[in-house]
């Protein structure tokens, strides 16, 4: 496909991009945005303007009290570990056309095994005599015959391995080892191949199986040349992966301060707060709990009492409608009862907030039930009981002495 513009538009548009990299502030001109939205649709992330950089302000209340330690990244010499290449070769194409694998699936018969074995033996002897393609071509005879023997494909994948070619040796040898995982010449030549493609740590890991099984001089040569690298890995990949698990340590660690730290916040500020925001009806917490009493929840369940009480709360005058009503009262004279025996202050007397309703409590001077002096209706207390609850001594009490009167009449 041909450029759709010309060389000096072409030219121009480098120009243009050599402009962007030197100086990225001029994408965020108004004349560009068409360019900068192109950008961003295609999911490039483009950089702030020095100035958006430099008018970003910290707020003072979002500084933290206690100076945050920063994590110091030490540098680390081996993050790209650097090897010896020298012996290393670039990796092969592997020819599925030439390296046949055969049919597992065939049936294997003794004169077919042993055609399979002939043909081993005149591929070792081409082997032997340094014809390699020769000996590829009989190994692969051999592997069609019978593709169910592992040292077929141990031995095809030595040949491939004096040809240079790792891959293909990697691919046989990986075939012998499904076939047999303790072929020891499998393991040996595949951890050759290794090297040569500069895996250290698979060439290492392989060779010393294969002298676990059948250790022999060139396989532990071979192994001695490669331990130094793989050890340099192994160390390597370690210390990552201490520094990984302390990096998440200390970020656990910092988690529970920070949690830690909002908790002790909140009780501190819990305990700032006011007791009269925390319960503004004063006694109301004990008033509340009466209402928890077996008796009076027993009591309201009846509809037409609760009903009243709810009439009364929503109006408190209301309470003059149900002074008749016996079911109310008695509920009522309970209340003053519960009251007058626990030794609680009764909402609504002595300026003290009532029962719920307007003003914190039923009508009635001082928040209490309607009536003077915070009671029921009456004369400060319930219908009735004239300044105080039922069954309270209603005795008039002395004037106090006047200072000029002797108690003489």
């Amino acid at each position: 496909m041909s450029c759709p513009i010309g060389k000096e538009a072409v030219d121009k548009l480098k120009q243009f991009i050599s402009l962007c990299k030197s100086n990225p502030d001029i994408l965020h001109l108004p004349d560009l945005k068409f360019f900068k939205d192109y950008l961003e649709s295609l999911g490039a992330s483009l950089p702030e303007t020095r100035k958006m950089q430099s008018d970003i302000k910290v707020e003072p209340n979002e500084v933290n009290e206690e100076p945050v330690q920063e994590e110091v990244i030490e540098s680390d010499p081996e993050s790209e570990l650097e090897f010896d290449m020298t012996g290393c070769v670039e990796p092969d194409f592997i020819d599925d056309a030439n390296q046949k694998m055969g049919d597992p699936s065939k049936e294997l018969t003794e004169e077919v095994a042993d055609k399979a074995d002939e043909k081993r033996m005149e591929a070792m002897s081409q082997l032997s005599e340094g014809n390699i393609e020769k000996a590829l071509e009989l190994f692969t005879e051999a592997i069609e015959l019978n593709p169910t023997s592992a040292l077929l494909f141990a031995k095809r994948g030595q040949a491939y391995l004096k040809l240079t070619k790792p891959n293909a040796c990697i691919r046989d040898c990986t075939r012998a080892l499904e076939l047999n995982c303790d072929s020891a010449p499998a393991y040996k030549f595949r951890g050759r191949a290794y090297r040569l493609l500069g895996e250290w740590e698979l060439a290492a890991k392989d060779l010393r199986q294969a002298c676990n099984i059948d250790c022999d001089e060139q396989t532990d040569e071979w192994l001695k040349e490669v331990t130094p690298n793989a050890k340099r890995i192994e160390e390597h990949l370690l210390k990552k992966e201490r520094k990984k698990k302390d990096k998440e340590e200390r970020e656990r660690l910092d988690r529970i301060r920070k949690a830690r730290e909002a908790h002790a916040k909140a009780a501190s500020a819990a305990k700032e707060e006011p007791e009269d925001d925390a319960d503004p009806m004063g006694n109301a917490g004990d008033f509340y709990k009466l209402f928890q009493d077996p008796e009076v929840m027993a009591a309201l369940q009846d509809p037409e009492v609760a009903k009243a009480f709810q009439d009364i709360s929503m109006n408190p005058s209301n309470f003059a409608k149900y002074q008749s009503n016996p079911k109310v009262m008695n509920l009522v004279t309970k209340l003053s009862s519960k009251f007058a025996g626990s030794g609680m202050n009764i909402p609504g007397f002595s300026g003290g907030a009532g029962f719920p309703g307007a003003g914190m409590g039923f009508p009635g001077a001082g928040g209490g039930f309607p009536g003077a002096g915070g009671g029921f209706p009456g004369a400060g207390g319930f219908p009735g009981f004239p300044g105080g609850f039922p069954g309270a001594d209603t005795t008039p009490k002395p004037e106090p002495k006047q200072p000029d009167d002797d108690n003489l009449d």
